[in-house]
């Protein structure tokens, strides 16, 4: 069974800032890339929580996620993920539930226990560290702040009590699988950088699922970097600007996206380059068949639900290109 050509594709995006570009570039960008994918067809479009990088300008989620839902028309448009320890579960709730009024039916709340920054920026959040150790706990109280149920508690979310707002549970580990499971709710899982636990992660998840009102049977939907362009050599070109990204985050040396180089070059060194082959292992990254390709080996070894798909590339037409590439391989026989 061709797996790819079946399975719901959906974006991630970080509002990155390009070199030599502006936060308010970042959000034009992120607004032609939503429009983009809406009319290709593809499923969701999430934003990420992070915060004090120079190169992400999506830190404002909630609002980011109002203008993207502003400017399309039936995109499921959501949260990959809202760092649940960084908000007091009342205001997230409060916050969604007025984004399902003003969309109905298009959002998505995908809620991480990270805090998306380092430990100085997530003090000046005023993060309580207790919320990271109580991340189901605080998951349980945002569900009650939604449920009908609680019209008659002395604290009440207005607008979002009763409203239907599909909660997902994002993570990197296998402590997040155990908590998607016994709540019984989606699964995402961040393997486009953190791919060390991923297969583990999904047996756990699978294994412990328990139905809930939500979800009846389980739903997994790994999300990985897809670089894809009309050849295999540009597109190891294009990835050229993820992998010095990327590797910036290793080396504790963070940096904006920039212009791609010769990939022939020797433009990163050999041991840099294997310890970062470890963090974007699943990275795909060629012409349309190596990507078909190597996306249905993943897709048969994990049994994804729904494929998530972030393109980190500088040049915003060949992004655009990329995710044309990608959702035309689901035409192909």
């Amino acid at each position: 069974m061709n797996l790819l050509q079946n399975i719901p594709l959906s974006v991630l995006d970080l509002a990155m800032v390009p070199q030599d570009k502006t936060p308010k570039d970042a959000f034009g960008h992120s607004v032609s890339l939503a429009q983009h994918t809406e009319k290709l067809g593809f499923n969701r479009y999430w934003l990420a929580e992070h915060h004090n990088m120079e190169g992400v300008a999506s830190t404002a989620t909630v609002v980011l996620i109002a203008h993207i839902a502003s400017q399309t028309q039936t995109l499921r448009v959501g949260s990959g993920g809202i760092m649940l320890p960084n908000h007091a579960p009342l205001i997230v709730a409060e916050q969604f539930g007025t984004l399902a009024t003003l969309f109905p039916g298009r959002i998505d709340m995908g809620l991480g226990r990270a805090p998306g920054t380092d430990q100085l920026t997530a003090n000046a959040l005023r993060r309580d560290m207790a919320a990271v150790m109580d991340f189901e706990g605080n998951v349980k109280e945002l569900q009650q702040f939604l449920s009908a149920e609680n019209k008659t508690s002395a604290v009440r979310a207005i607008p979002g009590e009763g409203l239907d707002i599909p909660i997902w549970i994002l993570g990197s580990s296998t402590d997040s699988a155990y908590i998607a499971a016994s709540l019984g709710l989606p699964y995402a899982f961040a393997s486009h950088f953190a791919p060390a636990q991923l297969f583990d992660a999904i047996a756990i998840y699978r294994k412990n699922f328990r139905p809930s009102a939500q979800l009846q049977v389980p739903y997994v939907m790994p999300c990985v970097n897809v670089i894809a362009a009309d050849s295999d050599a540009e597109a190891a070109k294009l990835a050229t600007s993820f992998k010095k990204l990327f590797l910036g985050i290793l080396t504790g040396k963070r940096q904006k996206l920039g212009p791609p180089v010769n990939p022939d070059e020797n433009f990163m060194d050999p041991l840099e380059e294997a310890a970062l082959q470890q963090m974007i292992r699943f990275s795909f990254v060629g012409g349309p068949e190596k990507v078909a390709m190597e996306l249905q080996r993943f897709l048969d070894v994990t049994g994804a639900d729904e494929l998530m798909v972030t393109s980190p590339v500088y040049d915003h037409a060949a992004r655009l290109r990329s995710y044309e590439l990608l959702k035309g391989l689901q035409q192909k026989k």
